[in-house]
Formats: structure tokens, sequence, C-alpha cells
């Protein structure tokens, strides 16, 4: 007996996630300022959110005394990411690098840079990420949820 069934192929579809090239990861970084410092601390990973500033293949970034200096001088294996999700796509950039406390002459460098703490509160200590690793992801979103929505204006 032979198989009647039919078989149907169904057509390709293209793939919603784009590799983003290195180069094009640094132009998002550049374009940014506000991202997430993931970092060791006694132990425990801790999550931070920044803003900061790209110079060449390095991120700063102003703190104070505190915890992210402390776990960014105990512990110099860092990440950092930055995110931004929009109607139809999504980007997402991680670098993974070391950091290290910039002090003496070296610390000016940020006057250079468009890097200014966010709210008032002193920030005079400068952390600069060496990125070893940095990769980036852009999404095409269906979302179908969201066009699914009835506008209450119109209902």
């Amino acid at each position: 007996m032979s198989d009647q069934s039919e078989h149907y192929e169904q057509p390709e579809q293209p793939d919603p996630v784009h590799v983003l090239h290195p180069t094009e990861c640094w132009e998002f970084l550049r374009d940014r300022e506000f991202g997430r410092l993931a970092f060791h601390l006694v132990g425990e990973v801790h999550i931070t959110p920044i803003n900061y500033a790209v110079d060449r293949e390095r991120i700063l970034f102003l703190t104070s005394e505190g915890n992210k200096l402390l776990g960014v001088t105990m512990n110099e294996d860092v990440a950092f990411e930055v995110d931004e999700v929009g109607e139809d796509t999504a980007v997402s950039v991680v670098a993974r690098g070391r950091a290290r406390h910039l002090e003496g002459q070296e610390r000016y460098i940020v006057e250079s840079l468009p890097l200014r703490p966010w709210v008032d509160y002193p920030k005079y200590q400068v952390v600069a990420i060496t990125v070893t690793e940095i990769t980036g992801r852009r999404f095409d979103l269906s979302r179908p949820w969201l066009h699914d929505r009835v506008d209450p204006a119109n209902a």
C-alpha cells in the first residue's frame, strides 16, 4: 500500500535574529548613553544602570565611592549591556571586558567625552572598561498581541 498523503513544504521564513558585526555594535553603543553594568562583589553578581561614553573601543563611566567602585576594584571582570526596543525591532549589545579605576592624569579623558552625571550627585571616580568581546543582535519583532489590541477611542 502506498502512502497517499501529500507532503507540503512550508515556505522558508526569514530569520528574525540578525547578528551584528562588531563595528555595528560599537556604533550602537556610541549613539546611546545608558546601559547596565554587571560586576562581582563579595561572591555575588550585581547589575546596575549607568550612563556612559565610548572612547575608541573603551566604555567609560563616572561613579562615586561605593559598591560599583569596590566591585570593579576587587574583580575587574565585568559585562555591560545596552538594549533598545522599538515597535518592530529590538537590539541588544553585550560587551565583556576588564574594568579599571583611572587615576591621576589618566582620569581627565572624561573632559573630552560627553559624559556627565544624570543625577545631581557628585561622581568623581572614573572607570574604563577595556572590551575584550562585543556581540550584538537585532531582532525583527512580530508581537502579534500588539496588533490585536482594540483602541478604546475607536471602540
